[in-house]
C-alpha cells in the first residue's frame, strides 16, 4: 500500500496492476490514531474472530461495570479498514448498555467510518461479527 497524500492509497495487485482505494478521511484518523487499542486487565468478555478469506483478525475483549460497558479494548491485524472499524466498534459500544451494545449494526461502524470502499467491506462484518461473540455470553 502506497500513501498518496490525499486520502488515497495505492494497491499494487498481485497481477501488477495498480489500483486506487479511496479511504475516508474518518477512516484515516481511526487506523492513524486508533481509540481503545490493546486489551483490558481481567476482561468480563474476550472474543477473537479471523476472517477466513482475508486471514484480518479482530480481538476485543471488555469490561462491565452494572449493566454498561465501562472499558472495551481491540487489536487488529489486517488492512487499514480492519483497524479502521476495529477502533470505531469500540467507540460505539463504551459507556453503553449491553441491549444498546447488542443493538450496535453494520451500518453503524460503516457511518462511523465515514463509509468503506466496496473491497474493504468485510471490516465492518469482521467487527460487528466479533462483538456478537463477545457479549453473546454476557448475562442481560
Amino acid at each position: 500500500m502506497i500513501p498518496c497524500g490525499c486520502g488515497h492509497r495505492l494497491l499494487l495487485s498481485l497481477s501488477g496492476v495498480l489500483k486506487i482505494v479511496m479511504y475516508s478521511a474518518q477512516l484515516l484518523d481511526h487506523f492513524e490514531n486508533p481509540r481503545n487499542a490493546g486489551e483490558v486487565a481481567s476482561p468480563d468478555a474476550s472474543a477473537e474472530l479471523e476472517n477466513p478469506a482475508c486471514g484480518d483478525v479482530l480481538r476485543l475483549t471488555l469490561r462491565m461495570e452494572g449493566d454498561r460497558v465501562s472499558e472495551i479494548r481491540f487489536l487488529a491485524q489486517g488492512c487499514v479498514a480492519a483497524v479502521g472499524c476495529g477502533s470505531a466498534v469500540t467507540e460505539l459500544v463504551l459507556g453503553k448498555s449491553l441491549a444498546e451494545a447488542r443493538a450496535v449494526s453494520r451500518e453503524q461502524v460503516v457511518a462511523a467510518v465515514g463509509g468503506l470502499p466496496v473491497e474493504s467491506g468485510h471490516a465492518s462484518h469482521l467487527a460487528v461479527d466479533a462483538l456478537r461473540v463477545l457479549l453473546k455470553d454476557l448475562p442481560g
